[in-house]
């Protein structure tokens, strides 16, 4: 193998690749990222058996070859190379050579023989979903995916099609949910689509799509979510086993209905909770006419309420709730005005925007 290549189109492939290559050395060759050049381009290929990358970027090609080589330690070269052409080199031995003017590196690579078989598909039918609004509904629901190994099946987040042109995406820990629900025209799947998403494999899909305002494209097929974006191509295992039923975790009538101003109460969570209990972050929420206090007490450290003036006439009621879990809900509220639903100090409450269905969390109360 012997290619010459631009810096910025060897940087941009390699830097996709970073948080995908295995960091755990489990098995050590899943450090490296395997090199194709061929055809004048040069394919890049990492793993880390769960999520799978693939992207190409042009090159010019003098021998075609395949080396495996550390992702980090070539990444960190090619960072501080000058702009303009390098030589990449595969030597008998399996080392590749970089070269640009007088600079000279050699690094240890491994045949490409050695590297683990690569998933490949063979769906042509992929639905087309725009970027901004997938990676919207990712960031509404990846902070509730809970991290209890002993819990698989809760450990991604559930991507379903059950209504025509309908998604919704579920995340649930067991003591909080978040679900939305969004609108594509002509989507490809299937009729009935329910698969699991693992986290990290989510964290990869908003990485690619970060800055993109291009459209992407899905598949589902067998036991992967396959996404592809320009020439990038994105394979996640899917995680097996039965998601819960998380219709019936979401109460559907309510005794109390409360509006509050969003950065009134996210602004006061943050100041109280300050005092919490820093592992159950446990605060409480006592409403009554026209009033919402917000406490907490912590023995070794002391304790803080303070007060808002809410439009509230209902019957007086205090409930507990982790704090950690109200902000993280308002934070992804860009409404002015968040809804609570509430029925009793022992009963899940749901908070969502004002006069919004769409995107709604349940939080089950703490005892305080």
């Amino acid at each position: 193998m012997k290619i010459e290549i631009q810096k910025k189109d060897l940087l941009g492939l390699l830097s996709r690749t970073q948080n995908i290559v295995e960091k755990r050395n489990t098995m050590p060759i899943l450090v490296n990222v395997l090199l194709d050049a061929s055809e004048n381009q040069l394919k890049a290929y990492a793993t880390d058996l769960e999520v799978s990358l693939t992207d190409q970027v042009p090159a010019q090609i003098k021998e075609a070859g395949k080396v495996a080589v550390s992702a980090k330690s070539l990444f960190e070269i090619t960072k501080e190379l000058l702009d303009g052409p390098i030589q990449l080199i595969k030597k008998e031995n399996d080392w590749l050579e970089i070269k640009q003017g007088k600079f000279l590196s050699k690094i240890i690579g491994v045949a490409a023989e050695q590297y683990p078989v690569f998933p490949t598909y063979s769906s042509e039918n992929f639905s087309k979903m725009n970027a901004a609004e997938l990676k919207f509904m990712i960031d509404k629901t990846i902070y509730s995916v809970s991290n209890d190994e002993t819990r698989y099946h809760l450990n991604g987040v559930y991507f379903e099609k059950a209504d025509k042109d309908v998604i919704t995406m579920v995340a649930t820990d067991g003591h909080r949910l978040s679900l939305i629900k969004k609108e594509f025209k002509g989507l490809a799947l299937a009729e009935k689509v329910g698969v699991i998403i693992p986290k990290k494999g989510l964290f990869e899909i908003k990485k690619l799509i970060e800055s993109s305002i291009e459209d992407v494209y899905i598949a589902v097929e067998g036991s992967q979510f396959i996404l592809k974006s320009g020439s990038c191509v994105l394979m996640i295992r899917l995680i097996e086993g039965k998601y819960p039923n998380y219709n019936q975790f979401i109460p559907q009538k309510f005794t109390h209905n409360i509006v509050i101003p969003r950065d009134a109460i996210l602004s006061s969570l943050k100041r109280v909770s300050l005092l919490a209990n820093q592992k159950s972050k446990a605060i409480l929420l006592s409403f009554s006419q026209g009033r919402l206090e917000i406490t907490s007490n912590n023995p070794e450290l002391g304790d803080a309420k303070e007060e808002l003036d809410i439009h509230y006439s209902g019957p007086d009621l205090k409930i507990g709730f982790n704090a950690r879990y109200i902000e993280d809900v308002l934070k992804n509220i860009e409404q002015e005005e968040v809804e609570f639903e509430l029925n009793d100090q022992l009963s899940p409450g749901v908070l969502k925007a004002h006069k919004r269905a769409d995107y709604i969390n349940v939080v089950m109360p703490m005892r305080i």
